[in-house]
């Protein structure tokens, strides 16, 4: 067996979903593969399935696959081998059908610069084949800030407002899936904050997000599932709270009374580290196991009289999970 099928065994044994068909499916991908010319693998058989109404946010280091995945599905990139279909339709064999339910925000700003914004939006529109609705895109433009810049060229407007037009244009024929490619890469933390208050508002109006991020604050704060892939391979996707829980180890900080040069040799099973100075005794463990190890640590502290003055304990973040998992997968 290989390191793939060993690792999505083990997350399967402790309750990881890697591939979930029980709820509404809107995208099922199975046995995705991409290889480009020249012989670069960029996807490993990526099986995944994203749920109808939810938002789920794919985590990987650059060149992990996230843009391959997006633009293989959106129509943009022919995949090697495998199938994916969107709301029932297969990408290849129905792709009218399939594409016109899917709008896409890339990662780069590509814009006809002397176009006028309504008129830029108004055309993306129609090529789905849309009747005109001078109503719909006003109140779409109004939502993005963008109606009193309706007449301005693209080329006039800032970073931010392009990648809001970017956003118009994916939007402009009603899609019930958004692509958004780092969508707040480059923006400043005002239009951040803007852009993920947009997407819940999307998704409260029943739109299907899928987007790549590098900011993992902007996936724990936004996501309902978290998918983290590297190097062309689906390591794990589950609840982001429930990975968290899962794979969440916890810290445990003890504020000792007098500073120490190194963990005492009577508290080695534990492998505490110190910190601050030699005034901090750090533990961390699983808060999952049967046994966190901290009373018996508290009690054989009590019998070497070595005492502490204060203590507290933290959760590892999204942050710390995703790189853990970055680097087992380097590691095979």
């Amino acid at each position: 067996m290989d390191g793939r099928g060993a690792r999505a065994m083990a997350l399967s044994a402790s309750g990881f979903t890697l591939r979930n068909v029980n709820m509404e499916t809107i995208i099922n991908i199975e046995g995705l593969t991409k290889t480009y010319a020249g012989g670069v693998v960029a996807l490993k058989r990526v099986d995944l399935a994203v749920r109808k109404g939810e938002i789920l946010a794919l985590l990987g280091p650059n060149g992990a696959g996230k843009t391959t995945l997006i633009n293989i599905v959106c129509g943009l990139v022919t995949p090697s081998s495998g199938a994916i279909t969107v709301a029932g339709s297969d990408i290849a064999r129905d792709y009218r059908a399939a594409r016109s339910l899917i709008g896409l925000v890339p990662q780069e700003l590509h814009t006809d610069a002397f176009e006028a914004v309504i008129a830029s939006v108004r055309f993306s529109r129609g090529l789905f084949g849309k009747p005109r609705n001078d109503a719909f895109l006003e109140q779409l433009l109004k939502d993005l800030s963008l109606w009193d810049k309706r007449n301005a060229k693209i080329m006039e407007l800032s970073g931010g407002m392009k990648r809001r037009v970017m956003i118009a244009k994916a939007l402009s024929h009603e899609p019930d899936i958004l692509f958004l490619d780092e969508p707040t890469a480059g923006v400043d933390v005002e239009l951040r904050r803007d852009m993920w208050a947009m997407v819940r508002a999307m998704r409260a109006r029943g739109v299907t997000i899928v987007l790549t991020t590098h900011y993992i604050e902007e996936a724990e704060e936004m996501a309902d599932r978290v998918g983290v892939i590297s190097n062309g391979e689906i390591l794990v996707v589950d609840e982001t709270a429930a990975l968290m829980k899962k794979l969440g180890r916890r810290t445990l900080i003890l504020t000792l009374t007098e500073p120490h040069e190194q963990a005492p040799a009577e508290l080695a099973e534990w492998n505490l580290s110190l910190r601050g100075d030699g005034h901090e005794l750090v533990y961390e463990f699983d808060a999952n196991a049967e046994s966190s190890g901290v009373p018996s640590l508290l009690r054989r502290m009590s019998d070497i009289g070595m005492g502490f003055k204060d203590l507290n304990t933290s959760q590892s973040s999204l942050e710390d999970i995703f790189v853990g998992l970055v680097n087992e997968a380097k590691a095979e």
